[in-house]
């Protein structure tokens, strides 16, 4: 499925966003929260994902300073809905305040700090928290690769403990069933195959293993420890005489800390020439967090990734409701 001439450029490279970006599209649009757009790659990336389609956006912060940037880039955001805030952090609990008024589906950052917008999420009261972790997903687009990648957490949590990585799991299986994934394999990694006493990432993945086996974590199918080359390389895994349906075919990544999933995340960017689209999982919505450096086509795959999550956030409701 590809979008549709005149919209979006199609090359090899970003097929797998592309058809990310199709699905989006065939949704009812996303109602997101841009949180103080106040530089042109944040509004730029907001102008052509309303294009495409497949959002509504609702632009949060200083009106006259987002009116007159929009001009000078030669558009017209008077057709957006907006909501005034003077600086990013009155911005940020402004956006917090929209989805908690059932008022926006998603959150989307914009030239603010990362932790000024999540700061206003995870406050205790009024924020946007649940009973899960929060946690961060990259949907990595790899161009030798045959699917897309899911990397986690290489954003949010510095030093998981086991129960955090519990939930982590958990957020990215459930991101893997809203990108409609056939079949989700998720691979716990570390820098060995076999469970070793002195390397706790490794009594970590056979923990979460087991977990999954006793229904503790559900909707995909576990392996680990397996090291990199053995969870996405079936020719390393046979070399390794490794036998499961995940080894060497995983689409969901877990790593043992921030550390280790940001080279991963950035080696595959800067080395593969790869596309890294984020989310914020495990609030109430999903939350789209930005870098300086993603291009337009990772801001729309982003968008279009946390179109996915609200539709499947919505689609669970109604489930619970009958």
């Amino acid at each position: 499925m590809a979008i549709t001439a005149g919209s979006l450029p199609s090359d090899k490279k970003h097929q797998k966003y592309e058809r990310l970006l199709a699905a989006a599209r065939e949704l009812a649009p996303l109602r997101i929260a841009v949180v103080y757009p106040c530089d042109a790659a944040s509004l730029g990336a907001v102008f052509e994902a309303e294009r495409l389609g497949f959002v509504e956006p609702i632009l949060v912060g200083p009106a006259a300073k987002i009116k007159k940037l929009a001009g000078e880039m030669k558009q017209d955001c008077g057709r957006f809905k907006s909501v005034e805030a003077a600086d990013p952090v009155a911005a940020a609990q402004a956006a917090v305040d929209l989805v908690r008024a059932g008022k926006a589906d998603a959150l989307m950052k914009g030239s603010l700090h990362t932790d000024e917008l999540m700061g206003a999420v995870v406050r205790r009261e009024g924020g946007l928290r649940t009973t899960r972790r929060i946690s961060h997903c990259f949907v990595m687009d790899v161009p030798s690769h045959d699917t897309a990648l899911i990397i986690t957490d290489a954003a949010v949590n510095i030093a998981p403990s086991l129960e955090d990585k519990m939930h982590i799991v958990q957020n990215a299986i459930d991101l893997a069933h809203a990108l409609r994934f056939d079949e989700v394999r998720v691979a716990i990694l570390s820098a060995m195959e076999t469970v070793n006493p002195k390397v706790p990432s490794t009594l970590e993945a056979a923990a979460l293993c087991k977990m999954a086996d006793r229904g503790q974590i559900t909707g995909a199918l576990l392996d680990g420890p397996l090291a990199l080359d053995n969870a996405i390389d079936i020719g390393a895994a046979k070399i390794k005489k490794i036998t499961s349906p995940v080894a060497g075919k995983a689409n969901v990544l877990v790593v043992p800390d921030l550390e280790a999933g940001n080279m991963l995340a950035k080696s595959l960017t800067f080395l593969a020439d790869a596309d890294a689209a984020g989310i914020v999982l495990g609030a109430r919505v999903p939350i789209v967090l930005t870098s300086r450096a993603d291009s337009t086509i990772t801001r729309l795959a982003s968008c279009a990734v946390a179109s996915l999550v609200a539709d499947a956030q919505r689609a669970k409701l109604k489930l619970a409701e009958v």
